[in-house]
């Protein structure tokens, strides 16, 4: 292997953030400039293997220790997933759009997220590194469309971990009897969303930031003690509220119809945001194929009770119109008299957003730490420090980046373009395993690869047809009947009249169903979502073209052409429309249609 192999050091030079031939010099660059197109072109054929993901570990300059079992994969989930999504979305979903509906708006979005959670466990299992989707997506869906969900990951945990952040703040000023607000500086000169500055939130950033730095399994021995305490104090709220329930709180179970349970839904959804930062630790994981599925499966389940149950409470104990959007929980027992309760609610709520933090910022810097891995970002950020065994580089970035955010920026606007990140990168992965189990470059034939092709189409055309109907219509329900049985039509071509490929050690069951399912859950909860947070996110979007085609296509670009002349196989793979060295050519042959097929080792395009 080249140099980039041992550009993991962690001193900051300029070989650590631009260290390819394209930015040696400024004639380098304009002419990297000038090939933008066919450059463009290469990385938008170009798909990984399982193999190369293995093969860029080694830009980290050391291995991340293997001490994780499924033991403690379930408590980062649990860990991961309840904090401010229950303890803070709960009160203003149910006060806005749901009522006491909102017991079925948790109960979509977890089943939702179980299916994303099942396609995620295959993928983790097969491909157990720090790379999460960015890496599953790189294998199946190729290196362009990789950045582009990669841009959405890194959205993502920096807007879940400020709302946490900030969350934390608002549970700590009831703790200390003030209002959730009181501890904000109000900033008269910027816009009412951003004006409310939280210096808590920054503090309470930075002191995770040291834990994630300093131990992965240690990091796990403090989240398994305080998920337990948490989990004993979500078991108090539901026993102590149940005993000041009253029924006719329920009498109006959906003041909003249908629509309001599916728009609190689709906010909800970030309630579930987490599991997927679980699925980056399968590179410290002792047993992927064993611990993954189990810890994984097991905190989802758990994860998903525990929200029903709560929220349900919750409405039982308050009339849904007088439910608190800041601290609803610690504010419900000081309505039934239960002033003294409040302290321990908050002292559960702090617990399980501080775990959520702790669990995100691992998750988000092995992200990070991955994509850097790739060149897509500057190798800098792949570096593994040798005494902890974790990335401090990337873990430290991204920490400040998700501090800045959680200074300026209201929840209400962190909740729902946090749901359009996470929600199109489920949607991804779901479509990536589809391609895993029924295409194979150089086996699958020609037939049905465009079997496949207009599978995929059936099912995302269906399933954006009635997302974008549900959105825009109030009334009728014909156009269901159509984009329904589409839907249908495409899975089923899937499952009789494509061959499967089936996984070589653990993999998701009903397939083509789950994921297909998945693909119109999701983009069905996108549906949902209001119309300024699809603005952030194509801003967004554009804003990762913008860097993508300045920077990181042609540092990719290179990365690729040098894995080219190391003339290994395995590195070939990830070239795209460049041709192979001629002694790395395969024999081919022909399929019963007539194809062209190879022995499977020629280059995935």
């Amino acid at each position: 292997m080249t140099r980039n192999r041992t550009r993991g050091c962690s001193s900051c030079t300029k070989d650590q953030f631009l260290p390819e031939e394209s930015f040696m010099s400024w004639g380098n660059y304009l002419t990297a400039l000038k090939q933008t197109p066919s450059r463009l072109m290469n990385r938008v054929t170009a798909r990984s293997l399982d193999s190369t993901e293995f093969e860029v570990k080694a830009v980290s300059g050391n291995e991340m220790k293997k001490t994780l079992n499924w033991w403690d994969i379930i408590w980062f989930g649990v860990g991961a997933v309840i904090g401010a999504g229950i303890f803070v979305l709960t009160g203003q979903e149910a006060n806005q759009h749901a009522g006491p509906a909102v017991v079925l708006s948790y109960a979509i979005s977890g089943f939702s997220a179980m299916l994303s959670v099942l396609c995620y466990t295959e993928f983790a299992v097969e491909i157990p590194v720090a790379g999460g989707s960015f890496a599953y997506l790189r294998v199946e869906l190729g290196d362009f469309m990789a950045f582009i969900a990669a841009g959405n990951i890194i959205l993502e945990y920096v807007i879940s971990g400020a709302a946490v952040a900030r969350s934390w703040t608002s549970y700590f000023a009831t703790l200390c009897n003030h209002e959730p607000q009181d501890f904000r500086i109000i900033a008269h000169n910027l816009s009412p969303n951003y004006n409310q500055l939280d210096p808590i939130a920054v503090v309470v950033i930075a002191v995770i930031c040291v834990l994630a730095v300093y131990s992965v399994k240690g990091s796990s021995r403090l989240n398994y003690f305080s998920s337990i305490v948490h989990l004993l104090i979500i078991v108090f709220i539901v026993i102590a509220g149940l005993f000041h329930a009253n029924k006719t709180n329920l009498t109006n179970f959906t003041p909003y119809g249908p629509r309001g349970i599916f728009q609190a839904s689709a906010v909800l959804f970030f309630a579930y945001v987490g599991f997927d930062a679980v699925s980056t630790m399968a590179e410290e994981t002792k047993n992927p194929a064993r611990d993954i599925p189990i810890g994984l499966i097991g905190s989802m389940t758990i994860c998903t009770f525990a929200y029903c149950v709560m929220s349900f409470t919750l409405c039982l104990m308050v009339p849904y119109s007088k439910i608190d959007k800041d601290a609803p929980f610690t504010l419900a027992f000081q309505q039934v008299g239960m002033g003294w309760a409040k302290y321990l609610v908050a002292v559960g709520a702090l617990k399980g957003m501080t775990t959520v933090l702790l669990v995100s910022a691992i998750g988000q810097s092995r992200y990070l730490t991955h994509i850097a891995r790739t060149h897509m970002m500057p190798p800098w950020l792949a570096h593994v420090n040798e005494k902890t065994g974790t990335p401090v580089n990337a873990t430290v970035v991204m920490m400040l980046a998700t501090a800045a955010v959680a200074f300026f920026t209201s929840l209400d606007v962190l909740a729902n373009l946090l749901s359009i990140s996470t929600l199109f990168i489920f949607m991804l992965v779901a479509v990536a395993l589809l391609v895993r189990r029924y295409y194979s470059s150089g086996t699958t034939s020609t037939k049905h690869r465009n079997m496949l092709i207009g599978c995929l189409v059936c099912i995302l055309g269906s399933s954006i047809a009635t997302a974008a109907f549900w959105g825009v219509s109030q009334t009728g329900w014909i156009p269901y009947t159509i984009t329904g049985p589409i839907w249908v039509l495409g899975t089923l071509v899937l499952q009789f009249f494509v061959p499967q490929k089936k996984p070589t050690t653990w993999g998701v069951p009903l397939v083509p169903w789950i994921p297909s399912a998945s693909i119109a859950v999701n983009i069905f909860l996108l549906g949902s979502i209001d119309k300024d947070s699809f603005i952030r996110f194509a801003i967004w979007t554009g804003l990762l073209m913008v860097y993508y085609l300045l920077f990181g296509l042609h540092a990719s670009y290179d990365n690729a052409m040098e894995m080219e002349k190391a003339k290994s196989v395995e590195n070939v793979m990830e070239l795209g429309e460049v041709e192979a060295p001629k002694s790395l050519h395969t024999t081919h042959g022909s399929d019963e249609d007539g194809n062209t097929v190879s022995d499977g080792n020629d280059q995935k395009n």
